[in-house]
């Protein structure tokens, strides 16, 4: 399982659905697309949230990413999180 940031924007309308009720269907979605939750964070800054959570494959991920935006509102923005220590042995590789 690789793991990904999904870095949330609210909407307007988004701000006003917010509540624990939301955020467990959201959850819900997520493990019903094979994601297991690492955590979830809400920021300061340009985006309003990430959650990170480990997924089979891109594409579970980024059907997660698009069923929690459709319940929520939410715009999500999906990047897969590779390990700096795998990172670092890809590089190594390069002539």
């Amino acid at each position: 399982m690789a793991t990904y940031f999904l870095f949330g924007k609210y909407s307007a309308e988004a701000i006003k659905g917010i509540s624990p009720g939301r955020t467990e269907k959201a959850n819900k979605l997520i493990r019903k697309f094979g994601g297991k939750i690492e955590a979830i964070y809400a920021l300061t800054g340009d985006k309003d949230l990430v959650i990170i959570a480990a997924f089979p494959n891109a594409e579970k991920a980024v059907m997660a990413s698009v069923a929690v935006s459709k319940l929520t509102g939410i715009a999500f923005t999906t990047s897969e999180a590779i390990p700096v220590e795998k990172f670092d042995k890809m590089i190594a590789e390069i002539p």
